[in-house]
């Protein structure tokens, strides 16, 4: 696909976002999902794209609001939502009952404009059961547009996209294997070699646990936003932003395990996205902003996008205040995210010394925060992957 339409599709929606984000469901359909749809490859005034398909259902019908259709079939089911909401699990269900009405409907997209979260029938395995294979937002398209490789119209034609989501679901089960396995996997390769070579003057076991720790790191590498293709460099001149930055202090306290926070394990955690160029402003104001927050929690957390894809950082909020109130290091113009300051949008204080690095960060699965979303204290200690979080 072409990077550069791509970067255009982003910056134009981002644009109506930004200028009307309380935009409902109709305007969100023709203005951002409509030319998302184009984007795939997908002709809108064929008959390969029908609006408002009829779906049967036990207790009568109902419609989705686009099919794409191959020949007379249906094969994809796009479900939108209006900009201002949040994409929920009872969407996800919803979508998922209606690609299980459609024996040819393999691909599920739901969307709010903003975000994505893409389903495939896992043939496999479970039955056919509807599973999400990936979630992303603008941002991340932005940053990785290989992810659309997996929507297009000439993919799902040709069977590519199965392939790739096979490959992702064979790659997840790895991870989990080896992750809840890692004594007995170590076990086994430290065996291996001692059958191999006898006895060795290192510490074996500890080579081969790092050995398995390091298979899962790789894993979770080749399986970033299942991308096939791999990304060009950046040509030069065509990034108006400024150059990378470091923090001009790092306030990082140091680094935590999760387990070793103290706190009721009920109270709420604000779960961020952010950009590694984020990182910055976080680290030198011991705070994160701009953002709308719509209800009092305890702690944030931030989880890191790009070729992090980690909850990384963890911090205690000590207040919310509007940022012309906030002791910033400097404008926000300044950062390389360009931060912009519209109404509504705050600044999270942290105590002084509260922000870690988590030493276990949690890392991706399949479910990340495209948003602002809650978790607890107690899910955030406990858990093995994102999942565990939401």
């Amino acid at each position: 696909m072409d990077k550069d339409e791509i970067g255009e599709y982003v910056q134009r929606c981002q644009q109506l976002i930004d200028s009307s984000p309380q935009m409902d469901e109709e305007n969100t359909k023709v203005k951002l999902v409509q030319p998302f749809l184009e984007l795939l490859g997908w002709d809108l005034y064929s008959t390969e794209v029908a609006l408002e398909y009829r779906v049967p259902m036990a207790s009568g019908s109902t419609h989705v609001d686009y099919a794409l259709l191959v020949g007379d079939s249906p094969v994809v089911f796009v479900e939108a939502k209006p900009a201002r909401s949040e994409l929920t699990d009872d969407e996800v269900r919803q979508l998922r009952s209606y690609m299980r009405q459609e024996l040819d409907v393999d691909w599920g997209i739901l969307t709010n404009g903003k975000s994505f979260e893409v389903l495939t029938k896992n043939r496999h395995q479970n039955g056919g059961e509807e599973v999400s294979v990936v979630q992303f937002d603008l941002d991340d398209l932005a940053e990785n547009p290989g992810v659309l490789e997996l929507l297009t119209k000439e993919s799902i034609r040709s069977g590519k996209s199965d392939e790739i989501a096979a490959q992702v679901a064979q790659t997840n089960r790895a991870i989990r294997h080896l992750q809840e396995n890692e004594d007995n996997v170590t076990e086994s390769v430290t065996e291996a070699v001692e059958r191999e070579v006898g006895d060795l003057t290192i510490d074996l076991e500890e080579q081969a646990r790092e050995f398995v720790q390091s298979l899962v790191t790789v894993l979770r590498e080749q399986r970033q936003f299942v991308s096939t293709e791999p990304q060009g460099e950046e040509e030069e001149g065509t990034d108006d932003t400024p150059h990378e930055i470091e923090p001009l202090e790092n306030r990082v306290a140091g680094k935590v395990a999760r387990q070793e926070i103290d706190g009721n394990p009920d109270a709420r955690v604000a779960v961020f996205p952010t950009r590694e160029s984020g990182l910055p402003f976080l680290k030198e104001n011991e705070a994160w902003g701009f953002v709308r927050v719509g209800s009092e929690f305890d702690y944030v957390a931030m989880y890191v996008t790009g070729d992090v894809r980690e909850v990384k950082y963890f911090a205690e909020v000590s207040d919310v205040v509007e940022p012309d109130e906030a002791d910033l290091l400097r404008e926000p113009l300044d950062y390389k995210d360009r931060s912009k300051i519209a109404d509504g949008k705050k600044v999270i204080e942290f105590k002084p010394g509260s922000l870690y690095e988590l030493e276990d960060p949690v890392p991706f699965e399949t479910k990340y925060p495209q948003s602002l979303q809650y978790t607890t204290l107690g899910a955030l200690r406990k858990a093995e992957t994102t999942d565990d979080l939401f």
